[in-house]
């Protein structure tokens, strides 16, 4: 099938292009982009006042699937990410089984090709069923086509099991994704230590309890020379610690959720709205402008959703027992274009960076660029068309978000993924 994008605002930094231009695809590639281009037998998409952007990527997903289907299942994951505007996600490994070795990377991958609507690129775990005790099949999942490896979910306690992990997947051109917390530290907690613990009357959650992992975690990136990316930061010590890294030419990286860009622990109030507790919590109002600060300065590379669906009764009860987290692949792009590009704090350049470019690179993944011969992976945007955050808005099959209500500026309307489209002006295309 042959598709004609007309008249679309084009950014992509990877070929210094940000102009109006028309873009070809047949197939599965791009075959033109030009001022004007004339195809009588494609399919004319209009693009007049949207952008076109190399397809997005979130690539710190949870799909549930094996084990938790009733939450969310790769079908359902990805009919979300497609209504979210994404054509690639990264899925993490804390399924029942845990992904920890090659048949369990070929499942998701399986299943998503069957789906047909993004390309889901499995993450595989760094130890055996997420226990931190002993390595998981690192090179059988690498084979198989595992993007990165993590314990999503659990900090590796163990600081030697770590080292361990990390010196052996350097051997395999592949980052570790660090979820840091100390669970001595965190212990029972379910919300930031400090003011709204204190005024709610519940155990606090300290901000140590991440950046001492991320410190150890550094360290050992320093040691092993393995590639290090520190999944969904919330501290602002915490990226004063990335910083660090990077300017002493470490190969570490991070990563931030919206929720933590936009939302802070001032928003829990005595409704106890269980959609707002996180795993890491929601931090001080000084870290959310820290960590704003940092995506638009360059030192956090990416912008990931944290995509955790849960069911109704598990977030419908006491904060204390509620599960932590929240559904975020249908929202992520909204906010950002409300909060960050709509207000002129960061160019849509940046945009295509945090949401496409880096993170493709952190998964090794071959860049796609609006060229002719990349794959046809593109996203298009209307930045007027306005949405309100409702149930009945989600494609997820969990319906557990923190932005429930809010409304947003700016949203995915068409998305080709290999050439296929599979949004069509808001609708997803089964």
């Amino acid at each position: 099938m042959a598709y004609l994008i007309k008249g679309a605002h084009v950014v992509d930094p990877q070929v210094g292009l940000d102009d109006i231009r028309d873009v070809l695809v047949d197939g599965k590639e791009i075959v033109e982009v030009a001022e004007s281009i004339e195809a009588a037998d494609a399919e004319v998409i209009e693009g007049t006042g949207k952008y076109l952007v190399p397809g997005l990527v979130d690539m710190h997903v949870h799909f549930r699937d094996p084990g938790f289907e009733y939450k969310e299942t790769i079908a359902t994951g990805s009919r979300a990410a497609a209504h979210g505007g994404f054509t690639d996600v990264a899925t993490m490994p804390n399924t029942d089984p845990v992904t920890d070795d090659g048949a369990e990377i070929r499942y998701p991958s399986d299943r998503a090709r069957k789906a047909g609507l993004v390309h889901v690129r499995p993450m595989g775990a760094l130890t055996r069923g997420e226990k931190g005790e002993s390595l998981a099949e690192i090179g059988d999942m690498v084979m198989e086509g595992a993007s990165a490896f993590s314990d999503d979910g659990h900090g590796v306690q163990s600081a030697g099991m770590m080292k361990t992990c990390m010196a052996y997947v350097s051997q395999f051109d592949r980052v570790v994704c660090a979820h840091c917390e100390v669970e001595s530290l965190s212990g029972n907690g379910v919300i930031n230590s400090g003011r709204a613990a204190t005024r709610l009357g519940m155990f606090g959650w300290p901000p140590l309890a991440e950046e001492l992992e991320i410190w150890r975690d550094i360290e050992l990136c320093r040691s092993t020379g393995c590639a290090l990316h520190i999944c969904h930061i919330s501290t602002e010590k915490g990226l004063e610690l990335v910083k660090a890294a990077k300017a002493e030419g470490l190969p570490v990286t991070c990563e931030v959720t919206p929720h933590h860009l936009f939302l802070c622990d001032e928003d829990i109030d005595d409704t106890y709205n269980t959609n707002l507790k996180m795993n890491p919590p929601l931090r001080k109002r000084s870290d959310m402008e820290a960590l704003c600060a940092g995506i638009l300065d360059g030192s956090i590379d990416c912008v990931v959703t944290d995509h955790a669906p849960h069911a109704k009764h598990e977030k419908d009860c006491e904060w204390e027992i509620a599960f932590f987290g929240t559904i975020g692949l249908e929202t992520s792009l909204p906010l950002m274009l409300t909060n960050m590009v709509g207000t002129g704090k960061m160019s849509w350049s940046r945009l295509v960076e945090v949401m496409a470019v880096n993170p493709r690179a952190l998964l090794r993944c071959k860049p796609v660029k609006i060229e002719a011969g990349s794959q046809a992976d593109l996203t298009l945007i209307d930045p007027k068309r306005e949405i309100d955050v409702t149930e009945d808005y989600f494609q997820s099959k969990s319906k557990n978000s923190a932005f429930l209500g809010q409304h947003l500026t700016g949203v995915a309307t068409d998305v080709l993924m290999a050439g296929k489209r599979t949004l069509a002006d808001g609708v997803v295309v089964a």
